[in-house]
């Protein structure tokens, strides 16, 4: 499956459109846009999962790296979009209470 990625750059944070499968093989191309800008620390990062029909522990583990990178810098990672599977998987993990995850469309 392929993934598909575009990012988008706002005054206050980057915008990140992920659309595909998020597994094993398809995560190293959304870490190779997300480590940049998490590196850079001067801006939250929103991750649209509105088309990403499934998503394993690698997808998972990504965010939380994004998640410990941004917070070095008191930055925030906001994930919306999720469908109710893969948002059962943030919240059974317990990465609901550690990151923002919406169900909606936009971020809270």
């Amino acid at each position: 499956m392929n993934l598909n990625i575009e990012s988008i750059t706002h005054d206050e944070y980057y915008e990140v459109i992920v659309a595909g499968e998020l597994d094993v093989y398809t995560v190293p191309e959304l870490e190779e846009v997300l480590v940049p800008m998490r590196q850079e620390g001067t801006h939250d990062i929103h991750v649209n999962l509105t088309n990403v029909s499934y998503m394993d522990s690698t997808g998972l583990g990504l965010f939380v790296g994004t998640l410990k990178a941004l917070n070095q810098n008191d930055k925030e990672l906001y994930i919306f979009g999720a469908s109710d599977r893969i948002s059962r998987l943030f919240d059974i993990t317990g990465l609901k209470d550690l990151m923002h995850v919406n169900e909606g469309t936009e971020v809270d």
